[in-house]
């Protein structure tokens, strides 16, 4: 899909890699609807920032969690831009276990109704928006927290409910895969530990783990590094420009993560 001219919804734009997210869609030439609710503070500099790009783009204030808004949401982009031809579905909320403790009742709730459940009800309110373009792609973002869980040196990160969230919007691609099909498509980018997301430049990173905590984590990355803004942008660009043949994949995009608990040891001698 060439880029230049359509019309993109971006959940979640606020600040960090959905902000990101937009501002390379921008780049390529792409026609912006952009979500914000939460970090009020940086309402601002996300305006300014969108601005400099030059781009036709819409920024709303809406919470994802009820259904009314995301009503409202999609009906003024269908009166103004009248179809969404990528939809980048990045909403979600994780507390870290090493910030908030124990769970209670709303922590849980609050995950649950963010990562899985707003995104189910916004792609079903956009969906007629999705097939009156020519093509279309979605790409939900997910976290690797749905395979390693509250487990290893990741469970000062991942809390059990953010988990089970994450879990269940991978049966979301492969539904909606199903449903776009032919010219919908839709995949999945299931992320590991990215600056700005669950690694440097967030809090938790920076207040609440230690060195030797932050060091184990890296050490579990085969890469040896936490994600950056740039890996996502790449994997991004490829799924909407060049990936004409996928749908209802995951990519997992984490530094070799999930595969880091075990090494390759020296192949033994044998006793032939």
């Amino acid at each position: 899909m060439r880029i230049k001219g359509k019309v993109a919804l971006v959940l979640g734009a606020v600040k960090g890699i959905g902000k990101e997210i937009g501002l390379a869609l921008a780049a390529e030439g792409a026609k912006l609807a952009l979500t914000r609710y939460d970090w009020t503070d940086d309402f601002c500099k996300m305006e300014e920032d969108f601005k400099k790009t030059g781009t036709e783009h819409t920024i709303f204030t809406v919470d994802l969690r009820n259904n009314r808004d995301i009503h409202r949401l999609t009906a003024e982009i269908e009166e103004k831009y009248g179809c969404v031809d990528i939809f980048i579905n990045n909403i979600e909320r994780g507390g870290w276990p090493s910030v908030h403790g124990e769970y209670n009742e709303d922590q849980w709730d609050l995950e649950i109704e963010t990562t899985l459940k707003a995104k189910r009800w916004v792609f079903a309110s956009v969906f007629p928006l999705l097939k009156k373009a020519d093509e279309a792609v979605v790409i939900n973002i997910s976290s690797i927290a749905a395979i390693v869980g509250r487990s290893g040196p990741a469970a000062l990160v991942f809390n059990d409910g953010y988990a089970a969230a994450n879990k269940g919007v991978s049966t979301l691609t492969e539904t909606w895969a199903r449903m776009g099909a032919p010219t919908i498509r839709v995949n999945e980018i299931m992320l590991g530990l990215f600056d700005g997301r669950h690694a440097k430049n967030t809090r938790g990173w920076q207040e609440a783990l230690t060195e030797n905590e932050k060091k184990a984590l890296i050490d579990h990355i085969l890469l040896g590094r936490t994600g950056k803004s740039e890996d996502l942008i790449k994997t991004i660009l490829f799924l909407i420009k060049d990936a004409a043949y996928m749908t209802g994949s995951v990519i997992r995009l984490d530094g070799g993560y999930v595969l880091g608990g075990e090494r390759v040891p020296r192949m033994p001698e044998g006793i032939l």
